[in-house]
């Protein structure tokens, strides 16, 4: 059985700028569901997307007429599976997880397929989840490896001050709002995009994070550090909201509306391991913070509490992953966190939010409608991959 990971974070200390009540409006924020059914809800879930796995791509492509994934929610498939054995002190899915990840390592130079950082780093991040749970050697490596490839796309405080970098064929601004563009990652390996996005930069600070966790380097915490004082300085709305993209070249940026779940999920995420590894108070108290406006936020959800984000029944789209790269934020934030009571219960609550809608208004024999609102409805490839997080979290949370 999952036990509660005690870590010595700088958990106890109270953030009093923000309010981690539990609003009396959400629905159903909280359950009775024994353990063991926990874990079998959780597994079922699992193994009703598994017939849609192409053994020759590593990939949920889909068959018998039923539309498949993206490459980058394929590899959050694999993370959930891993973090279900690791939850449940299992090896069910080791096998389908090692594999499949070794393959596509091998189909895609550092894991990147179509050009895209964060793409490599979702897989990436699956190898390091799929370590914790089963100490592959192999898969820490690859994940280093992915690591030491996206670092070079990190801008550096000399690329800033010379407003150029060797992999980039445009010039760059050191600040950007009178604030220092060090540590923001590029979202594409390519010369001619200078775009960062917050996603990307989320990313290379959890990975980082979680390799200076397991091999007590130093340049992994400092590359940590470094991308989070980014996105602290330049990607957080005024309502503690993550925002998404900002130009390297021009300072330029994406709408103000485009708010998304991940990007407060990944930096909750990097930051709970990071204050951790630091045992620094502030990271500690700006994940509170990020944590407490996120999951209140009007943005993505209603009164009810219940996330709207990614709810197409139609056809897949990347904001139906969004949602679940959130719950499993809210993970790492349980774990790490395990005196701060408050902020437990307002995870726990939350989650439970999202655990009920999905058990008693989206389930159809072990499938979920994308749409956490409901009704229920025949099996899709990505609403499943939408519901596995939630439920597999909850092993924990309750």
């Amino acid at each position: 059985m999952f036990q509660t990971i005690i870590y010595l974070s700088a958990a106890l200390v109270v953030v009093q700028a923000q309010d981690l009540g539990v609003p009396l409006s959400w629905k159903n924020f909280s359950n009775s569901r024994p353990y063991d059914e926990r874990v079998s809800i959780a597994q079922t879930a699992i193994d009703t997307i598994l017939p849609q796995l192409d053994n020759s791509t590593g990939e949920f492509s889909g068959n018998d007429g039923v539309p498949g994934i993206g490459y980058w929610q394929s590899g959050n498939v694999f993370s959930v599976m891993a973090i279900q054995d690791w939850l449940a002190d299992t090896t069910t899915n080791k096998a389908l997880v090692e594999d499949n990840l070794e393959l596509v390592w091998g189909l895609w130079e550092n894991y990147d397929q179509y050009g895209y950082n964060d793409d490599a780093m979702w897989w990436a991040q699956a190898a390091i989840y799929a370590y914790r749970a089963y100490g592959s050697a192999t898969l820490l490596q690859h994940a280093i490896d992915t690591w030491t490839h996206v670092s070079n796309y990190v801008l550096t405080a000399d690329e800033a001050s010379s407003g150029s970098s060797p992999y980039k064929d445009v010039s760059l601004v050191a600040t950007c709002d009178g604030k220092s563009m060090v540590g923001g990652v590029f979202w594409r390996p390519v010369e001619d995009d200078p775009g960062m996005n917050s996603i990307t930069t989320g990313l290379y600070i959890t990975l980082s994070a979680f390799l200076a966790d397991i091999t007590g380097d130093s340049k992994y915490t400092d590359a940590a550090i470094q991308s989070a004082q980014w996105i602290q300085a330049l990607q957080i709305n005024d309502d503690g909201i993550l925002l998404d993209s900002l130009n390297g070249n021009n300072c330029s940026r994406s709408p103000a509306t485009w708010l998304f779940t991940y990007n407060s999920g990944k930096f909750i995420e990097g930051l709970s391991v990071l204050a951790n590894v630091t045992s620094n108070d502030t990271w500690n108290d700006l994940m509170v913070n990020v944590l407490a406006s996120a999951v209140k936020s009007s943005a993505w959800e209603g009164a009810d509490g219940i996330i709207t984000e990614g709810a197409s029944l139609t056809s897949n789209n990347d904001g139906v992953g969004f949602k679940a790269i959130f719950i499993r934020g809210l993970l790492e934030a349980w774990n790490r966190n395990p005196l701060y009571d408050d902020l437990r219960v307002l995870i726990h609550s939350y989650v439970d939010v999202q655990y009920n809608a999905l058990l008693t208004q989206v389930e159809d024999g072990g499938s979920y409608s994308p749409d956490w609102n409901g009704p229920a409805q025949n099996f899709t490839t990505w609403g499943q991959m939408a519901a596995l997080d939630p439920l597999t979290v909850a092993i924990a949370t309750n």
